[in-house]
């Protein structure tokens, strides 16, 4: 009896001890550590701060923006044209522009301000208009530049290296789509070397290809790298209406040589050689006597040209050769600048690079032989090689 007794007691007293060494639920819990302060912003510029959790590329994004939203304008253009009734209307076009010098010059595109004779007005962020003249342009290329007079020094754009553009890379795309001023996209490159045909049937080559969303009123604003460096000038849409993810811009480069060009006081053109011919290669050479590895076949050297005074030769005859009429006799260009000429459009592409008053060598097959001869090339404009 006793035991049982003593065997009870020991039982009560470890389930007191068990219950009492365990927190009752009905005790609050101690209070939750001090929350630690936010990090003190990155940036904080005279209009916003960085609110708490943006990421790094959230903030590029914003920096870029407000260091490239003031450069960037509106540009219209205003064309009076004689309707079916001899009525007088105007006709205006609108697009984009970036300042690239502090005393008012913009670049843009040359399809932006086209017509004879336009007025040109171009309105700051700031809602403050300014009448333009234009500069230069650069029809080839669908560049032009043009010119305000600001009253004091305006904000404008680092113009960087399109040749060092790489698939895949951020870039930036500002601009005034649809009339809706200081409109920023962002996407990748996501192609290069990009030939498209503008509205007057002109081939652009060599065109950056983005997903930035580039909508009607974007054409001739900047697309920047995540360092703010323009790398080029958007200029086209794949398709009608809208973006739909296949915008392409104009290397900024090109833009580069025109700007200098005029700033040294030199008249822009694209060079000319003064040829015409096909790109021929293969079993097609070899028919007809060429190496196989082909080149461009000259068919005609035009006269008073640089290629007239190099010594270059055209066809002399023509012959059919399966379902291809081909001239021959005339030099084929196997080589320019060491560049083989295997393509069709290799040659163009080339003297595109180039500017009047270059020199460039050429390799070429003649009379079965191969020789190198040096070309000046010329500033003459024209639809010619």
């Amino acid at each position: 009896m006793r035991a049982r007794t003593f065997l009870i007691a020991a039982l009560l007293v470890s389930a007191f001890f068990y219950l009492t060494s365990r927190r009752s639920p009905f005790r609050p819990a101690a209070p939750p550590p001090a929350e630690e302060a936010a990090p003190a912003p990155l940036w904080s510029g005279p209009d916003v701060a960085y609110s708490a959790g943006l990421s790094p590329d959230e903030r590029n994004n914003i920096e870029i923006y407000k260091m490239a939203r003031d450069a960037t304008v509106n540009i219209t253009s205003t064309v009076y044209r004689l309707g079916f009734f001899y009525e007088i209307y105007p006709s205006r076009n609108s697009g984009s522009g970036f300042f690239v010098s502090e005393d008012g010059e913009i670049l843009t595109n040359n399809h932006v301000i086209s017509g004879r004779a336009p007025q040109i007005t171009v309105t700051l962020s700031d809602h403050t208009r300014y009448r333009a003249k234009v500069l230069a342009r650069d029809r080839y290329n669908d560049l032009a530049l043009i010119k305000i007079d600001p009253d004091g020094k305006v904000p404008y754009l680092r113009l960087g290296d399109s040749d060092a553009v790489q698939v895949g890379q951020k870039v930036l795309a500002i601009g005034n789509p649809f009339g809706l001023e200081g409109t920023l996209t962002t996407g990748i490159v996501s192609s290069l070397g990009r030939t498209i045909r503008d509205e007057n049937g002109n081939d652009l080559e060599d065109m950056i290809q983005t997903d930035a969303a580039i909508n009607p009123g974007n054409s001739g604003g900047p697309l920047l790298d995540s360092q703010g460096n323009v790398i080029g000038v958007n200029t086209a849409i794949y398709g009608p209406g809208g973006n739909i993810g296949i915008g392409f811009a104009m290397p900024i480069n090109r833009a580069k040589r025109m700007i200098e060009e005029y700033r040294t006081g030199r008249t822009y053109g694209p060079p000319v050689l003064g040829i015409n011919g096909v790109t021929i290669r293969g079993d097609l050479a070899e028919a007809i006597g060429l190496p196989r590895e082909g080149g461009f076949l000259i068919y005609k050297v035009f006269p008073g040209t640089p290629a007239e005074a190099a010594g270059l030769r055209g066809a002399r005859r023509w012959v059919i050769v399966g379902n291809f009429e081909l001239g021959v006799g005339g030099d084929l260009i196997m080589e320019i600048d060491g560049r083989p000429m295997n393509t069709r459009d290799a040659l163009r592409r080339h003297l595109r690079r180039k500017r009047p008053g270059d020199t460039i060598r050429l390799k070429i097959f003649r009379n079965g032989r191969i020789m190198e001869l040096d070309v000046t090339l010329g500033g003459a404009r024209g639809e010619r090689l």
